[in-house]
């Protein structure tokens, strides 16, 4: 499977989490852009590749028999975002973040960076034209050219602003991803991506998690979750062997209970393989997760 991250600033220990969540109140409003009053409900969602269907009706359709609320996609232009939006309208079935993925914004080469925001400017037109969660961002892959890290971070938290500003403009957001270290040695834990999230003190300058990254990096998913608060707007799942949830020892109550604790209100969508029969797997899965969650007691 392809996937993306990005990166954070260290901090260690329960202490420093304190210290995260004091210095994030400044900003809590602006990176919960978008977020509504309302009750912490478990939003199954997936990647529309992953679920069955020869159509998107049929995906949708599955999708609503098993119990998922939302469909995540991957990059598109603003005509087929607004064709999508009008193919869902009426169906229940809402739009989660677009996977964008690499965007060269920690490029050594600053045109190339300069080019980076103008393509980030675009999706986030695309994702507020669907109506959809964000747009996912990894500054870098390992084969990808980049910065040190700490050249990296000052660049990349120095092109949040310009980011932000067309954020705010179309009412959307970005979704810094964290990735394993065997993916990119930029943004590897929630911490970090929060760090920068922080130090931009920017609009829509967020983040996501995703439950198969952070079992390689992570020694508490509560604790992790618990650190990106004000700033978490997307979920990816997928068991430790990256298959559905469910399919190995990978147990997300841990994390479920983080969700909770800082009152996570978006989708959290499935971004992995399947052993066996999509048609009867993801069904389980979906049902397997929703008893982890009632397990999750805060």
């Amino acid at each position: 499977m392809d996937r993306r991250q990005f990166l954070r600033t260290s901090i260690a220990g329960v202490g420093a989490l304190a210290s995260l969540s004091l210095a994030r109140r400044s900003t809590k409003a602006a990176a919960t852009q978008g977020k509504t009053e309302g009750k912490v409900m478990l939003k199954l969602c997936s990647q529309d590749g992953r679920i069955p269907g020869k159509s998107l009706k049929e995906k949708v359709d599955n999708l609503l028999k098993w119990g998922g609320v939302g469909l995540e996609f991957g990059g598109m232009d603003v005509n087929r975002a607004k064709q999508l939006k009008a193919d869902l309208t009426g169906t229940g079935v809402g739009v989660a973040a677009l996977c964008f993925g690499y965007f060269s914004l920690i490029d050594p080469d600053e045109a190339k960076r300069k080019q980076a925001v103008e393509a980030v400017k675009r999706a986030l037109d695309a994702a507020a034209e669907i109506g959809s969660t964000g747009v996912i961002v990894v500054p870098a892959f390992n084969n990808h050219p980049q910065l040190p890290y700490e050249e990296g971070r000052k660049v990349l938290v120095d092109l949040c602003p310009a980011i932000s500003e067309h954020a705010k403009k179309v009412q959307s957001r970005i979704l810094f991803e964290p990735l394993n270290k065997g993916e990119a040695r930029f943004f590897n834990r929630l911490e970090q991506a929060a760090g920068v999230c922080r130090d931009a003190k920017a609009e829509g300058i967020c983040m996501m998690g995703d439950f198969y990254h952070m079992a390689k990096e992570e020694k508490d998913d509560e604790a992790a979750f618990i650190a990106a608060d004000g700033f978490l707007h997307h979920v990816h799942l997928a068991s430790r062997a990256r298959n559905l949830p469910g399919q190995d020892d990978r147990s997300f109550v841990a994390g479920f209970r983080g969700l909770k604790k800082i009152g996570y209100q978006d989708y959290c969508s499935l971004e992995c393989g399947v052993k066996g029969d999509p048609m009867v797997e993801i069904p389980k899965s979906f049902a397997w997760m929703k008893q982890q969650w009632e397990e999750a007691v805060v």
